[in-house]
């Protein structure tokens, strides 16, 4: 038995604590090959995240840069992991030694000069406004192939229908150019017989024989 009044010195405080946890399970994973792996800041890591949905397990792969490391190698460690989707920053925070990690790869080791690489956040912060700064206003538009195919369908429609009215105004002003001259020589006539009823009849000489 282990007299803890006589242990005053720091060897004996970790043979204390190494024999009091003796036989107790942390985690079910095999926590000195986690351990072995020695995950640090500026690593490039891939995690194989088990999740279970609907009663069906697949597995997940979160790929990035780990941003920090907390707690060592205790029970309770965590990394932080940060990548970029789709223009956007996501991080998570793993812990070291949870069941539901099925597997970590170290992808790409990098030398930094920091513990915590959180500068990296504002640092993108600033590079997309430096981005932005450089870009112009234009004016443009996406648009799918049915918009594309419905807009000329609709421009090719509007062109035929112009062409009609222009053809129709063009037909118009012919007809109204060949039915002039016979408005025209009706109109003579009507105004010819209209002369003639209106001029006042001719005196007729009778010549009247005298008797005797």
């Amino acid at each position: 038995m282990v007299d803890y009044g006589t242990l005053k010195t720091d060897s004996n405080i970790d043979i204390i604590m190494t024999t009091s946890l003796a036989g107790v399970i942390t985690s079910p994973v095999q926590m000195e090959d986690r351990k072995a792996l020695g995950i640090k800041p500026g690593d490039t890591v891939k995690v194989h995240q088990k999740i279970v949905d609907k009663g069906k397990t697949r597995f997940q792969i979160f790929e990035g840069l780990v941003l920090a490391r907390k707690h060592g190698d205790e029970p309770g460690a965590t990394f932080t992991v940060r990548k970029v989707s789709s223009g956007i920053g996501v991080e998570k925070i793993y812990p070291l030694y949870s069941p539901l990690i099925e597997k970590i790869e170290i992808v790409k080791r990098a030398k930094v000069r920091r513990a915590k690489l959180y500068y990296i956040r504002e640092k993108v912060a600033r590079e997309i406004k430096r981005q932005m700064r450089r870009m112009s206003l234009v004016s443009m538009a996406t648009e799918s192939e049915t918009d594309a195919t419905s807009r000329i369908d609709a421009e090719v429609k509007a062109a035929e229908e112009a062409s009609t009215v222009a053809e129709a105004e063009v037909l118009n002003e012919e007809e109204i150019v060949e039915d002039t001259p016979v408005v025209e020589v009706a109109t003579e006539t009507a105004k010819s017989e209209t002369v003639a009823e209106e001029a006042p009849a001719e005196p007729v000489e009778v010549e009247v024989e005298k008797k005797d």
